[in-house]
């Protein structure tokens, strides 16, 4: 390296130095006032969220009674109709009839015990406990749903359980009504 080489660089680093300190406020004053001038101005009110409609259901149900329902998969209806299959006597027609009229719902897609009673939620004329599934979705449900997959019944809401009455086959075949509750799950 010769021993003009750092005079070179010390003197081109001094030009690039006066060449961007031209560069200063010069544009900057227009930009100022403009944004000045917006927060001078006056707000607004905000428009109003428009009203949520609720959510209507609508229970599908066909004139044929013997018809597949549209909205389920199929392995769930045969799996339905050959539940029926089974029995003869008085009790077995009830339970046949119950589980060949009611519309499945979406927690009979889950075992009873790997749903969670988190809560009630209580209005002046009912009383629903609050389920979460084991995806994590919140459920609400009050007497008469049904949850589990052995067509466990809503018979009974209490603030820390839920009371049921499922419909199982016994060795013989028969189906026969079991007890069952949902205790309300422990803070974690």
């Amino acid at each position: 390296m010769t021993k003009s080489a750092p005079k070179l660089l010390s003197l081109g680093l001094l030009c690039l130095t006066l060449a961007l300190g031209g560069c200063g406020n010069e544009g900057l004053t227009d930009l100022e006032q403009y944004v000045a001038s917006v927060l001078a101005r006056k707000g607004g009110q905000v428009e109003a969220l428009p009203a949520i409609k609720p959510y209507e259901r609508y229970v599908y149900q066909s004139a044929d009674k013997n018809a597949r329902d549209p909205f389920q998969p199929a392995l769930q209806q045969e799996n339905k109709t050959q539940a029926v299959v089974a029995g003869t006597s008085e009790q077995q027609r009830k339970f046949n009839a119950e589980i060949m009229a009611h519309n499945s719902e979406e927690l009979e897609a889950f075992e009873l015990d790997s749903l969670r009673m988190v809560g009630t939620l209580q209005s002046e004329s009912a009383l629903w406990a609050i389920i979460i599934d084991n995806d994590g979705t919140v459920h609400r449900v009050q007497v008469g749903n049904y949850m589990g997959r052995n067509f466990g019944k809503v018979l009974e809401i209490q603030e820390d359980r839920v009371e049921l009455r499922e419909i199982v086959k016994d060795a013989d075949g028969n189906w026969e009504e079991r007890n069952a509750s949902l205790a309300l799950a422990e803070q974690q």
